[in-house]
């Protein structure tokens, strides 16, 4: 299908983007980083028309359902968000430094998609639990919640590797990457806004819950998980706030969060629970 081959080519795309940022790095090139926004851009703008061709493909099979339904298409909106959210990061901040650190994501996700021979791209029938209003809401809350997380991640990546400038300025790689400060005022903010998006995702889930399985909260594996993600980036917010941290301490949470929601994502898909449709 044609929305399979642009998804699949726009893997590529995004790992050519994340060269140009990486080369833009270690060769203290400015066009370089002007050119990986623009391959980014055309990425996001191709994977975008690709979910939409994939959306109108499965009302002409009969389908007719959002493309969230399964690995494949999750993991698909997983890097569009992501995408989505850096290009506002990037223009917002005017600092190209952070493609480095977030493309990557983006594009293993898209590879993992698109080649790994345990996930089929073919468009299926929703399974009953996801034939709900619901479905659209949680997922999307959810996913930017999630891409929220990764810039978070990358951003901490950024810090630590910030960290070792330990003569100042004595390397372009490390130079060219923004103040600890900003870069932990940025932090915060990506913590923040996944986890109100994560929030809204674990409320428009519960309501969905309840109408499909007559439960709230039935302590299935996905939904423990969601919640112990939520708990330790509600750790991250309350040590800022109350404690006062910063810093590395912020930046080392962080990561430890994004694992938990590497793992709620994909660890509790081979674990039973009602969630195993996700596989």
């Amino acid at each position: 299908m044609l929305n399979s081959i642009i998804l699949s080519y726009t893997t590529f795309v995004y790992f050519a983007a994340f060269l140009l940022y990486l080369l833009a790095m270690v060769m203290n090139r400015e066009v370089l980083a002007r050119v990986g926004t623009f391959v980014s851009l055309i990425g996001l703008s191709a994977q975008t028309l690709g979910i939409i061709l994939r959306w109108v493909e499965s009302y002409k099979l009969g389908i007719g359902h959002a493309p969230f339904s399964n690995l494949y298409e999750s993991l698909i909106f997983f890097a569009w968000t992501i995408m989505l959210l850096y290009m506002i990061v990037e223009w917002r901040t005017k600092n190209r430094t952070f493609g480095t650190f977030v493309t990557p994501i983006a594009f293993l996700a898209m590879a993992y998609a698109s080649f790994s021979p345990d996930i089929s791209s073919h468009i299926q029938p929703l399974v009953p639990a996801l034939k709900s209003n619901w479905l659209i809401s949680h997922v999307v809350t959810c996913f930017f919640g999630y891409a929220a997380f990764a810039l978070s991640f990358g951003i901490s990546l950024m810090y630590l590797f910030k960290t070792l400038d330990t003569q100042k300025r004595n390397s372009i790689f490390l130079r060219l990457i923004p103040r600890q400060s900003i870069l932990d005022d940025l932090n915060y903010q990506m913590v923040v806004v996944g986890f109100l998006m994560l929030t809204l995702g674990i409320i428009t889930g519960s309501v969905w819950a309840h109408s499909a399985w007559g439960s709230y909260w039935s302590w299935d594996p996905k939904e423990t998980w969601s919640l112990i993600t939520w708990l330790i980036y509600a750790s991250v917010i309350h040590s800022r706030m109350v404690r006062g941290w910063k810093g590395k301490r912020i930046a080392v949470l962080s990561i430890v969060g994004f694992f938990c929601v590497l793992f709620t994502y994909f660890g509790v898909n081979y674990l039973a629970g009602l969630h195993s449709y996700a596989k």
